[in-house]
């Protein structure tokens, strides 16, 4: 392992330290099983997304500045969520064309920042990390991880590996679980027959495990398995690939 991926800083992100705290820790036992550092963020706890979707641009830029005096140029920036990935890498350039000093920052940190799969498949080189879970899966990919990232088999490629996963196949895999951050919250009708149109592909798909890399798909995608008292349950990929 060359010098510049023997440590990462890793992300927490809002929502897993909120709601899913389980995640980063299953990110974290995964690199150190491949015998990587890992320290993580102190100091900021949000990318500044939701702001900066609404507008808000004063305090999106706020946490924008404080992700990114907590992160070190030079060393990996490894992020749980294709969203939070997305924000960061791509529109963080339009959030600080007002503040020269962040904006040097933030395309000086952008070879370093990496969503979760994205730095284990392409950086790391590895899909086989050893895991086992005896379960039908399927997987659900984020719009931000697909199209604003471009990541599409690397999920799937490291989910492959897993001894005893049953990868089920989804129907229409790349339509909206309806989420959207608060697009949820204001369009609510709108994001609930999205909602609806996912859970019924799931449940097509004979999977009795939902997966996604993003805490706002898995938020959306279990409440509305709860509703319906269905015993599909969902994980985020670090935590399936975190088994043994």
């Amino acid at each position: 392992m060359s010098r510049s991926t023997s440590e990462v800083q890793l992300f927490n992100t809002c929502l897993a330290e909120g709601f899913f705290p389980s995640v980063p820790n299953a990110v974290e036992k995964v690199l150190r099983r491949l015998g990587v550092k890992v320290r993580r963020l102190r100091g900021s706890f949000c990318c500044g997304q939701v702001a900066f979707n609404e507008g808000l641009r004063e305090p999106a830029q706020i946490l924008a500045r404080s992700f990114l005096r907590a992160c070190e140029v030079g060393t990996p920036v490894v992020l749980p969520s294709g969203s939070c990935s997305s924000m960061v890498r791509i529109f963080y350039s339009d959030l600080l064309t007002s503040t020269p000093d962040l904006a040097a920052k933030a395309r000086a940190l952008k070879p370093w920042l990496f969503e979760f799969s994205e730095f284990l498949v392409d950086v790391l080189k590895v899909t086989d990390l050893g895991a086992r879970f005896g379960h039908r899966v399927a997987y659900h990919p984020s719009c931000h991880l697909l199209r604003e990232l471009k990541i599409r088999d690397q999920p799937i490629r490291l989910l492959g590996a897993v001894r005893d996963l049953e990868l089920c196949s989804l129907p229409s895999p790349e339509e909206c679980c309806g989420f959207g951050g608060l697009f949820s919250v204001k369009f609510p009708h709108i994001s609930a027959a999205m909602l609806d149109d996912k859970l019924k592909a799931i449940a097509s798909s004979g999977a009795e495990v939902v997966t996604s890399n993003d805490g706002g798909c898995l938020m959306q995608i279990a409440g509305g398995l709860s509703r319906l008292n269905s015993p599909i349950t969902t994980l985020h990929l670090a935590e399936i690939l975190a088994s043994t």
